[in-house]
Parts: C-alpha cells; structure tokens; sequence
C-alpha cells in the first residue's frame, strides 16, 4: 500500500508513497520524531507543505523564524533560497516535502549535493525509474494490533482479542483505517468491538468511524474521502479498470484472467491503463510477476463507484460473469499438479463470483462456477472440501430453473457422483437414479448425458458387487456413445475401460483384456502417452495380468502407472493411492514381503488421510496388510486389522457385498 522510494540523485532523497489519505503524512511526522528524539538531525527540521503552497515562501520563513537569518538585500526568491542551503547551521538536516505531485515541483528547491542533507518526500505518485522503491506494505497484523491498543488502551482491547484482531483485518491494517475506528472505539466507551465490526459491516465505508475525523489526526479526511483524491486523477478508462477490478475477490489476480474477461481491448493498452493509471497512484499493487492485488478498502471503494455508473457497470459485469466461466470450463478432473498450480489463484475469484454476483450470470452460466470450483477439489481429492459446492450447485439450479430441468439433472448426477467417490453409496443410488429419469425425459433416450448418467449408475453398482445389474447399464452407454461421439473419443475410452473392468471382477479375463487394451491405446492417441487416465489403464491392465499371473508383464506398467500419477496428480493424491496399493499386492504374491509391507502401509495412511477413516479403500487396504502380516505369523497385527476393515466395510458395503465377504472369510480363517 505504501512504497518507500529513494532517488538517484546527489541529493539523499527518500519518497513515501501511497494512495491519498492512508497515513503517509503522519508516518512521515511520526518518523521525524522518532529521529529527532534519537538525536540524528542536529542540524534541524524542516516540513514544508507542498500541495497549493509557495515553496520558496516556505523556506524563506522558515530561515527567518527559526534560523534567524538575515537574508541579504537585492535577491530574488530563488537566490534567497539558494543563500539559506549554504547557511544552514552546522549537522545533518531532515527536509520533508509533504504531498508532492511531480518532482519538478519541488526540484528548483531542493538542498545542494552534500551527505549532510536528507529529504523525505510524502506522495500519491508513482515517481517514476529514476526512483529506487523500497516497499512499506499495510501494517502486519502484530503492529496493527500494538496500533489499536494504542489508540483506545490494553485493557479494553486484550479481552476482546478475537474481536480486535476481526478488526484489524476489516480494515485490511491499513493504518488511516486503524487510526479512525481506533479513535471512535476511544469516544465510545461503552461500546464492544463487536458491535463496531457489525456497524462497519452494515455501513461499510459510509460508517461514521470511517468518515469522522477526531482532533489531533494529521489525516485531513475519512477514508473514503482520502480515496477520492486519488480517483479523481484518473481518466475514464483507468475508472473503468478500477471498477472492473473492484469486482475480484481480495487475493492476488492472476493478470491472464483479466485479460481473457476483457478479452476485446488490446493487452497493451490494458497494462498500460493498469500502470500509468492505477499502480502509478497505488490504487493497485503488484505482489509478483503477473499477479496484482487489491487491498480490501479500495476493492470496498470500487465497488461503490461500480454501483453509481449503472449502465456503464452492466457491461463490466458481463464481460466479468463471461470470463469467469471460461476460467471455471477450463478445470475438468483430469488435474494435473500443473494445472492445478494454475488454477489455484483463480479459485478465490470463482467464490466470490458466487458470493458476489450469482444473480449477474445468466441461465447457461450458473452452474458452471461451481462445476469448476468443485471438480478443483476432487481432482486432488478433496472430496470434503467439493461436497459444499455440489450441493449448493444443485440447490441455485433447482431454485432459478425449477425441480425439472437438464442442468439440474447434471447437478444431481455430479452430487452422487462426489458420493460414489466418497463410498457413500446409498446416498448416491437414488441421485443417480432421478439424474436418469429426468434426462431420458427432457432430453430424449439417446443424448451424451443419459450415456454419461448411465455409466455412473453401472459404476455404482459395480463398486456394490452388483455385477448383473451394472453390466446392461455399461453396455448401454458404451453403444450410446459410440454412436453419438464416434468411435474414438475419450469418453468411448472410458467406458471400454469400465465394462473391462466389470468383466475382470467377474474373473473374464479374456473377454476384458481386449477392452482394456483398446482403452489404452485410444486414451494414448487421444490424450497424449502422459495423462490421469493413461495411467488409470496402465494401472487396470496390470491388475488383469496381476490376477492372471503374468507378473512380469504386471509389475512394469504398475510402475509406470505409480510414476505417472505420483508425476502428474503430486504425491499424496487417491489414485496413488490405489496405485501403491496394487504395486503391494503383486509384491506380496510373489513373496516379495519386505517390499511390499512399506506400500501398503504407505497407501493405507494415504487413503485415510485422505478419504476419511470409514472409506471403503480404507477397509481394502487394511484387509491386504492384515493378510501380509498373517503370512509372516504377525496374527495379531493381522486380527486387530482384519476386524477393523471387516466394521468399515459391513457399514461402507453391505454385509454381502463381495469386499465385505472376503474381509470377514479372511479373519474367521484366523479365529
């Protein structure tokens, strides 16, 4: 927010900069008292107003009042100021010029080259590359807080700490901000933190601790008003950026996003109106390479100043609604850690689209910011932190476009499957179900979302042992998407690689290896030879050649598929999971014990981790370690861990499920 500058130039010359009225006179007042106290200037102090003032008039008066100086006769203005820089007393002299505009104001009176003088400038202004910067942000939170208890006392502040800190942070530390509700709290005795933090809530800027200016505060205005002197130096365009970039959540703005919003003007003169215009006058601040940010005050102020240029604003609105549904389609499940490294800024800019301006997207666009925001957090795996948001998907939908609608059967269908995932199965069936029912109805038998809709039923059934019921279902949807995408496309992919999968459960290995074989290839050709679910069909046909006892074709496209996951997904992510979990497996079917046991404890702390204890890849894992340990007559290891993923498993699967009955086989065999 603030900026600390210091000039090339023979003269010490040091500018703190800032937008209008955040303080910067009072810290600069502040630090030349402290130096004075400490003894540095003995040659004295000199503050000289700049903003409407006659500098020379200044400097002048001050030599005769304060240096007593008897200024020669016959001398212009500047040759008297001239005249006092050689007669200054002895030691080192502090000159500060308050609320400079430009350097050329004030450089025909500057002091002369020499060590002894140091200037402190305080301005608005970005001085331009002959100024070094040296960066003063907003308070940290430890000052702001040792700043509030100054203004209004320990004893009142301490035992509201929650509050106090809520405070702070509603300010944004800003120190103008900190000072005015600081010296309200002060004249209200009686009042809470609390109810402060609730008043500026509902009042927001127009808050009376915010515009009223208390006795003996160098601010000469509140902080709205001290932002408008700032906004008034901008021209339409810059107003338009400043409005526009009000909308964006506070947290850094990757600047491609802005680009591809307002995707119709030129980029160069878009950074260039974000320069010149906005960063020059530290309305706006640049935390890394191509990311800015907003504080939160001036995000408040720009949004205001959206609300009073209706017409105008509707436009801006748009072009930001359209932008960030493109950003929220460009996030799909197969996230890889590039990707996601990518995405993640974008994140809090699609919450507050939602929180924000939900009502500002039209029909086609509402589900997508929470499509996007939650496939972000089950491409990781965080299916806790998705949950929220598929189901507040399905509740805007259904409140907007009615009980029956295709987009509202998507949201059902994307509900159950975040349950599927999560092992939630009977919550999932019955979404999965009314998905269907509805699509066949508003969108005919044959349509990408029935097949889509059926796939994920048959994959429900399929992870309930329900094989009979799943494979009709796979079939299906195989067919449907044959005809309607084509022979090769990803989505045909997958549900080659699904029905394999049933018929490998099913122990018809040569009727699903071919399947498996073709998935793989086309998702290669498709996909690329490095992508999620390349790996997911390296992994399913080493499994097919695991269970079929070809070990040595098994192991090496384990391995490859581990590799690619840990690669692609980072190192703790389901998949990898499943993937070490498999890994395991065929170590310890070759008798390989000592590698085997490291993987599988690896995986099951993974998954629970990750999954949550009750999860059914939880039960699995647990069952294939308690089995190594009764292979190497570790039987109580292996009791205590068969008993646990059997109680997981009876509540996940069902007591008859084909995981349950081998789990509860297993440990009575030890009994």
């Amino acid at each position: 927010m603030h900026q600390l500058l210091q000039k090339n130039n023979p003269v010490a010359l040091t500018a703190l900069a800032g937008m209008g009225g955040i303080g910067k006179t009072e810290l600069a007042l502040q630090y030349a008292i402290s130096q004075l106290n400490l003894g540095h200037y003995l040659g004295g102090l000199c503050w000289l107003r700049v903003k409407g003032q006659e500098l020379a008039a200044q400097i002048i008066e001050f030599a005769r009042t304060k240096l007593a100086l008897a200024l020669p006769d016959g001398l212009d203005e500047d040759q008297q100021v001239s005249y006092i820089w050689g007669q200054w007393p002895a030691g080192k002299v502090l000159i500060i010029f308050d609320d400079v505009m430009d350097l050329e104001t004030i450089e025909p009176y500057l002091p002369p080259s020499d060590p002894r003088y140091k200037v402190l400038i305080t301005t608005r202004q970005n001085l331009g590359l002959s100024v070094n910067p040296l960066s003063i942000t907003e308070l940290n939170d430890t000052s702001a807080l040792f700043l509030l208890r100054t203004l209004v006392g320990a004893k009142r502040i301490d035992p509201q700490l929650d509050d106090a800190q809520a405070l702070c942070r509603w300010v944004g530390n800003l120190p103008l901000g900190l000072e005015l509700v600081g010296r309200y709290l002060a004249n209200k005795p009686d009042w809470s933190l609390h109810k402060l933090i609730k008043r500026l809530e509902s009042k927001r800027l127009d808050a009376k601790a915010l515009t009223e200016r208390e006795s003996g505060m160098t601010a000469q205005f509140g902080v709205a008003a001290a932002l408008e002197l700032s906004w008034v130096e901008l021209s339409e365009t810059e107003e338009e950026l400043a409005c526009f970039l009000g909308m964006f959540a506070v947290a850094p703005i990757p600047w491609t996003l802005v680009e591809s919003c307002l995707s119709e003007q030129d980029p160069d003169d878009l950074e260039d109106t974000r320069d010149k215009g906005l960063i020059a006058r530290n309305l706006l601040k640049r935390v890394d390479q191509g990311t800015y940010q907003l504080h939160q005050i001036v995000q408040e102020y720009f949004r205001i100043q959206l609300h009073q240029r209706p017409d105008q604003g509707e436009s801006l609105k748009a072009a930001y609604c359209r932008g960030m549904v493109v950003a929220a389609q460009e996030i799909d499940y197969s996230l890889t850690t590039e990707v996601i490294a990518q995405m993640t800024a974008k994140i809090p800019h699609l919450e507050e689209l939602i929180n924000q301006r939900i009502d500002s997207l039209n029909d086609g666009e509402l589900t997508w910011p929470y499509v996007g925001i939650s496939r972000f957090y089950e491409g990781q795996g965080n299916y806790g932190l998705a949950l929220p948001w598929r189901q507040k998907c399905l509740e805007q939908t259904r409140q907007r476009l009615g009980s029956e609608h295709p987009d509202v059967a998507r949201s059902l269908n994307n509900l159950a499957f975040l349950y599927d995932e999560q092992g939630r199965y009977t919550e999932a069936e019955p979404l999965y179900v009314q998905a269907l029912e509805m699509q066949k109805k508003l969108l005919g038998s044959e349509h990408p979302d029935v097949a889509r809709s059926l796939n994920n039923l048959a994959a429900l059934y399929d992870n309930q042992g329900r094989y009979t019921e799943a494979k009709p279902l796979y079939v299906q949807a195989l067919e449907m998407r044959q005809k309607l995408l084509g022979s090769e496309h990803s989505d045909v992919a997958l549900s080659l690689n699904n029905l394999a999968l049933l018929y490998k459960k099913q122990g018809r290995y040569s009727e699903a290896e071919p399947l498996y074989v073709q998935a793989l290839e086309m998702s290669q050709k498709l996909l690329g030879s490095e992508h999620p679910l390349v790996a997911t069909s390296l992994n399913n046909l080493a499994v097919l050649y695991k269970n079929q006892g070809r070990y040595s074709e098994a192991e090496p496209l384990y391995v490859q598929a581990l590799e690619m996951r840990q690669k692609l997904l980072g190192s703790e992510h389901p998949s990898v999971a499943t993937s070490l979990n498999n890994l395991a497996f065929l170590y310890y079917e070759q008798g390989r014990y000592t590698e085997a046991e490291p993987l599988y404890v690896q995986a099951l702390e993974m998954s629970q981790k990750l999954l949550g204890s009750e999860h059914p890849d939880v039960a699995r894992s647990l069952n294939n370690l308690a089995f190594l340990y009764d292979n190497q007559g570790r039987y109580e290891e292996a009791i205590s861990d068969f008993q646990q993923a059997l109680s997981i498993a009876e509540v996940a699967l069902g007591p008859e499920h084909p995981t349950t009955l081998v789990i509860r086989n297993n440990l009575e065999s030890l009994l």
